[in-house]
């Protein structure tokens, strides 16, 4: 077992806030995971599950352990003429997973490309872009309950899943360490560009239209849009996109024509949060060492040298800012501690 006293968290975080942990655990096999949760339980330490520290905000030091996921491997499990099963460690970036299974040329998870974090976290917060979610194509999650300290298989429906949300984000939120997770990705082309700037792909006739293709546009739409972490300490969207009903989107319709939304079956609709930021004026804005990117305004940035709570701070300003214009409450994507 790798166990680190007092640990920094800098390096861990992409925001690069400073913050320190009692105890930071690396789990690099399956057999250390039950000897850590004994050590937690023998310090009757509280812990948190980290993967690529790539949604979360520290605002204070951490009294507990960090558990850092670093299990790896990926590999095929099952396939047929149509479809393939790809199993990946829950310490795999999430990336470079990506990358594989474009390489393979098997279909399902190109519009997720570019997205920061790791492979055990994507069912966590069930991550999406250009109208694809994780969810889509998960079939199966194994992982260790630190309650009944067994092991476990969650089928997709048991992950219930939403709209960045899953079963291990709420009620079993910390309880569960996701171990690998296993993939249904198509062997034929089957492209979704009705999101956004994808659709200029449409021109292009599917049978010449790649998984790589996509792949490229998404990672050039992400790049132009979203600071790097390694230049700009940053942690993606910082809010979700809100989701209110057609009344409230047609009343803001009328004052505001160049609104968009993306209708749901039930009739309400989902609206940019960064747009809502947006006409609050806080594109670009900066206030002391934290600021709103000047190309996204869902995202939040550390100019340099912020404190999570400097940063937890001016996205509640945010929050308060779009809640008296508009009367809509934005909700964090980003996991507070």
């Amino acid at each position: 077992m790798n166990s680190i006293k007092n640990a920094f968290l800098k390096g861990l975080n992409t925001f690069n806030i400073d913050a320190l942990a009692n105890r930071l655990y690396v789990v690099k096999s399956d057999s250390e995971i039950e000897e850590i949760v004994e050590d937690l339980n023998k310090h009757r330490l509280k812990h948190f599950i980290l993967g690529g520290g790539s949604n979360v905000l520290f605002t204070k030091n951490f009294a507990g352990g960090i558990i850092k996921n670093e299990l790896k491997g990926i590999k095929v499990v099952e396939e047929d003429d149509n479809s393939v099963i790809v199993q990946a460690k829950a310490g795999e970036i999430w990336d470079d997973f990506v990358n594989f299974t474009v390489s393979k040329q098997f279909w399902g998870l190109e519009n997720l490309s570019g997205i920061p974090g790791t492979v055990g976290a994507a069912p966590v917060q069930n991550i999406g872009a250009y109208g694809v979610e994780a969810k889509d194509t998960i079939i199966r999650i194994i992982g260790f309950d630190f309650v009944d300290l067994e092991w476990r298989i969650f089928s997709n429906a048991e992950c219930k899943f939403g709209y960045r949300e899953s079963i291990f984000k709420a009620e079993y939120k910390n309880r569960i360490l996701i171990t690998a997770v296993d993939f249904k990705l198509s062997k034929t082309p089957a492209p979704k560009l009705q999101y956004g700037a994808l659709k200029e792909l449409e021109n292009i006739k599917a049978d010449a239209l790649s998984v790589v293709d996509i792949r490229e546009a998404v990672l050039k739409i992400r790049n132009s849009k979203l600071p790097d972490p390694k230049l700009l300490g940053n942690a993606g969207s910082f809010f979700k996109n809100p989701v209110i009903d057609n009344e409230l989107y047609l009343k803001l319709q009328t004052e505001y024509p160049d609104i968009t939304c993306y209708p749901f079956a039930d009739g309400n609709v989902k609206i940019p949060a960064g747009w809502l930021i947006e006409k609050c004026g806080y594109k670009g804005k900066q206030k002391g060492n934290v600021g709103t990117y000047e190309n996204q305004s869902l995202v939040i940035v550390n100019h340099g040298g912020a404190t999570g709570q400097e940063v937890f701070q001016y996205a509640r300003e945010i929050q308060s800012a779009v809640k008296a214009k508009f009367s809509i409450e934005i909700r964090y994507e980003v996991q507070i501690l």
